[in-house]
């Protein structure tokens, strides 16, 4: 493909995800796989190059442009080189017009901004769209960090976990000899940072109630040495069957899992009242957090999806309480930096259960927030988090 034919592909590509976007349909990622499953001339170099483009527009909008040549025009503006690729040839794009500007650089969708928390400033939410880091967690049972970055070139231990080592961009972890035996695993290092948080200690009661693939689950499991019970919840089949393999892979035994049904979770744990000593409520939510990962989110929020995702993280929290044993604790988490979703749902929560206090963890580094705290990539070097850790009263 030449470059005036990648630029255009580009701008059919960014269509398409604007529409998905507005109709909630495929991610940009699955978007582009099919584009290019049907385009076999395109070589990997091509591909490689339009993923390249689309994305760089897409960080470029906070809200959703009008059109994918709106965006395109509009990244011109930064990188001049591209207006040269306007050329009207038989597989690029149309000329610019005379008065063409494209869309303007925005952060966020611009109702957003006021809903952030009085903690995060602007610097936070300029450095929630630059690139992610590449970090993975070492199972500190197995093995140590020393022993994981000796033979990692470019390498350097985290800065807030034991456990964290950032590798750089690109690394192809998951082809090395040190993830396939199970002694790494990609974890973003905020999320490791909260783990450690938690507390957990060999021979506790763990619920994890909103497990997933399990990352947060794998990471307990290592703090606790295996020793122990640990349960994994939820109510997506899909995610909780990766819990598993990873496991294997990471010689780690004994996670019960539970598959529970929405809305009759409380039934489904019934036997766990008053038994358990961390639960973890890792709650859905906006994401706001993890836009370097996936910038594309930001086209996809609006205020009645802010409201669903509170109501789900109330929710999850009614069905934490009754699990917690008398001196035990709630540790929730969401990967958002909304006022609403963090310390706005904690201080709801907190009003309305008296025998719940909020808990400083030791040795904190990150930034206080109402009765929690929170992470950003502009302090931390870690994605966009809120955590809280509560205990209810003996």
């Amino acid at each position: 493909m030449k470059p005036a034919a990648r630029l255009q592909a580009a701008i059919e590509l960014l269509d398409e995800i604007i529409a998905a976007a507005h109709g909630n349909g495929a991610a940009a990622d699955t978007l582009i796989k099919r584009y290019f499953g049907g385009r076999r001339y395109a070589g990997s170099k091509d591909r490689r190059a339009v993923r390249d483009l689309v994305y760089r527009a897409i960080r470029r909008h906070g809200e959703a442009p009008v059109s994918g040549r709106a965006a395109i025009v509009g990244l011109a503006q930064d990188e001049p080189a591209l207006r040269d690729l306007f050329d009207g040839s038989e597989h690029g794009p149309a000329p610019l017009a005379g008065n063409e500007v494209g869309a303007l650089p925005s952060a966020m969708p611009h109702w957003l901004r006021a809903r952030f928390a009085d903690a995060v400033d602007d610097t936070d939410i300029e450095s929630l769209t630059g690139r992610a880091p590449l970090d993975i967690r070492v199972n500190l049972a197995r093995t140590s960090r020393e022993t994981v970055l000796d033979p990692l070139d470019g390498a350097e231990p985290g800065r807030l976990s034991p456990s964290a080592v950032r590798l750089p961009q690109g690394f192809p972890i998951e082809q090395h000899a040190l993830w396939r035996d199970g002694l790494v695993e990609i974890q973003d290092e905020g999320s490791q940072y909260i783990v450690d948080r938690c507390g957990a200690e060999p021979g506790m009661t763990v619920v994890d109630l909103c497990a997933g693939a399990g990352g947060k689950t794998l990471a307990l499991h290592d703090r606790m040495h295996g020793e122990g019970r640990l349960i994994a919840c939820d109510v997506d089949r899909k995610r909780l069957s990766r819990l598993a393999p990873r496991a294997e892979r990471a010689g780690m035994t004994g996670i019960e899992t539970r598959l529970l049904d929405p809305g009759q979770e409380s039934a489904a744990l019934a036997d766990l009242a008053d038994a358990v000593d961390i639960v973890l409520v890792d709650a859905p939510c906006s994401g706001t957090g993890t836009w370097r990962r996936n910038p594309e989110a930001r086209w996809r929020l609006d205020p009645q999806a802010i409201d669903r995702y509170a109501a789900l993280q109330a929710h999850l929290l009614d069905t934490a309480v009754p699990l917690v044993k008398p001196g035990g604790f709630l540790v929730y988490i969401v990967c958002s930096l909304l006022a609403r979703e963090g310390e706005g749902q904690i201080a709801h929560f907190l009003k309305t259960r008296s025998d719940f206090s909020k808990v400083n963890p030791a040795n904190e580094q990150a930034v206080a927030a109402g009765d929690g705290f929170i992470l950003t990539p502009a302090r931390h070097g870690t994605d966009g988090f809120f955590f809280a850790r509560l205990q209810r009263s003996c």
